[in-house]
């Protein structure tokens, strides 16, 4: 259940037979490439800035190496792209997650490219398309977490794929951040960034103490039902870090995935002292007209709010460092306004 609906249950169709025409690509590609290694570290605009190398990070399939500053990175994982920009990068390959279109970044990262990216898949990336690119680093941090992604993808570059525990999307902005700061040599970098976020949020909390301690429940409604996110997912951890509790009714379903499905029968399970609902492939009037909907207690006492801005409901979706002070500008003051 979320913005680009990817069922965390569905069986992924990640080509095994792909890492054998992916290495026949990467042998054609070494025996034409550019031998002009002077000028690839020369174009600052196809990477990071230098840094302290080699860097290591750690995640759920070991500690990976990065040997020297990266030049070209393919930015895979739910915002990875975002986060490179944020860091004074520029990823050659990104995938578009919440079809945004163009440059596959929202409207808070917008005009941060010098180039735009290849694009690539998102469930399903074009690992010829990727290897193409001779990418000198993959990321993947935020992202499903399947060994094979991970093996066919680390066979074209350097690949830092999902930390420890990170499977199925759950990371947070912060560990992402710090992540990619660390594969690209600016750590230091990465820790200003998410400092200066969480000040942010510290000041949020201190002007709306009508937070701390209420229920929220964070939904959302597609062509094929209602349902409800579960903590470790970057939309509760938004508002948790503002105080609010997710809805404990909830977080009782929850499962291995970040939603569960709330049945037409069952949505009373959606109420909470405030209760947040996204359209995904669907106009927001198919949630508020639901008469079904509008008959859940804290929707019929006005505590409700259904997102009808793809900019704020996409930017609270996304859960990078860019989107995330976007959202605390945008989303907070509707929070507040619909709690009085």
């Amino acid at each position: 259940m979320n913005d680009s609906a990817p069922c965390v249950r569905r069986a992924r169709r990640t080509p095994v037979l792909m890492a054998g025409a992916v290495a026949a690509l990467l042998v054609g590609l070494a025996a034409c490439g550019s031998s002009d290694e002077t000028s690839a570290s020369a174009s600052a605009s196809d990477g990071a800035a230098t840094g302290a190398f080699p860097a290591k990070v750690a995640t759920k399939f070991g500690e990976i190496t990065v040997d020297k500053a990266p030049k070209r990175i393919v930015a895979l994982g739910w915002g990875d792209a975002e986060t490179v920009l944020a860091l004074g990068g520029q990823p050659v390959g990104a995938s578009d997650w919440l079809a945004f279109g163009g440059e596959g970044v929202g409207p808070w990262a917008k005009g941060r490219y010098d180039k735009s990216p290849q694009m690539i898949g998102t469930l399903e990336p074009e690992f010829e398309k990727i290897a193409a690119l001779q990418p000198d680093l993959i990321l993947d941090t935020k992202s499903s977490g399947d060994r094979t992604r991970y093996d066919t993808l680390s066979k074209i570059a350097p690949t830092v794929g999902v930390p420890e525990g990170g499977d199925q999307y759950k990371l947070s902005w912060e560990k992402q951040t710090e992540m990619v700061a660390a594969a690209m040599g600016v750590p230091e970098k990465g820790e200003k960034l998410i400092a200066d976020t969480e000040a942010k949020f510290a000041e949020a909390v201190e002007a709306h103490p009508e937070f701390e301690g209420s229920t929220i429940t964070l939904g959302s409604r597609t062509s094929e039902g209602y349902g409800a996110y579960v903590s470790g997912t970057g939309r509760v951890d938004f508002v948790e870090r503002l105080g609010f509790e997710n809805n404990p009714a909830v977080e009782a379903e929850a499962g291995e995935g970040f939603s569960i499905s709330v049945s037409k029968e069952n949505l009373d399970l959606l109420d909470a002292d405030l209760t947040v609902m996204a359209p995904i492939g669907i106009p927001a009037s198919d949630i508020s007209g639901d008469p079904l909907f509008k008959a859940v207690p804290s929707v019929k006492a006005g505590h409700s709010l259904v997102f009808d801005d793809k900019g704020i409901s996409t930017a609270f979706a996304t859960d990078s460092i860019l989107s995330t002070s976007y959202a605390l500008e945008k989303v907070v003051p509707l929070f507040a306004e619909k709690m009085k």
